[in-house]
This record gives structure tokens, sequence and C-alpha cells, in this order.
């Protein structure tokens, strides 16, 4: 029997842009659970529902050749190689300040 995965199945890790910097996450998953890859150890206690309720888990982000930026929540949306995330909810930014490599203050 093989072990429960958080990540739905993938074959590649494919590369997207979090605020200017690139990171390479899994396929076919969404956003929330991409930035959980690169953050395993915060992430998961970080305040979301994983499920579209709470809201905090907000991102704006941008299609690869497309000029125009996007809302939504990163736990309902996949990730598309080329990505570009260009805001973080006040939420992910803590959560992912060692990964981007931010400086954490509160």
């Amino acid at each position: 029997m093989t072990e429960p995965s958080l990540y739905r199945p993938y074959e590649k890790l494919v590369e997207i842009r979090v605020l200017g910097k690139k990171f390479r996450v899994p396929e076919n998953n969404t956003i929330l659970r991409c930035l959980q890859y690169l953050s395993p150890e915060t992430i998961p206690y970080g305040r979301f529902c994983w499920n579209q309720e709470c809201q905090t888990c907000r991102i704006n982000y941008r299609l690869p050749g497309q000029g125009e930026i996007s809302l939504a929540l990163s736990c309902k949306v996949l990730v598309v190689p080329g990505m570009e995330i260009t805001e973080l909810s006040a939420e992910l930014m803590w959560n992912l300040g060692s990964a981007l490599s931010l400086k954490r203050s509160g």
C-alpha cells in the first residue's frame, strides 16, 4: 500500500515566479499546495482553510503571454508553467518569508 500524498499526482516540476523569484513546483497542483511544497515547515501552520472559505490565501497572478493581472484564491487555482505571482496575502507573506528570503516583522 502506498502512502497518501499531499500533492496531486505529477510527473515534473514546472517553473513559476513568486514576487520576481523563480521556483520549481509540482505540476497539476493548486498554487497553495505548490507554496506548501516551497515551504513545508510553515504553510501547513498558516491560517488557511484549504476550501475557499477563509479568503486568507488570496494572490494576484499573471499567466504567460498575458498582460492582465488576475485576483484568485491560491487554494482554488492550478499552477500553470510560467505563471507569475505578483502579490500575496499578508498570511502568505508571513508564512513564505523564509522561502522568499523576506524579513518577517511582527
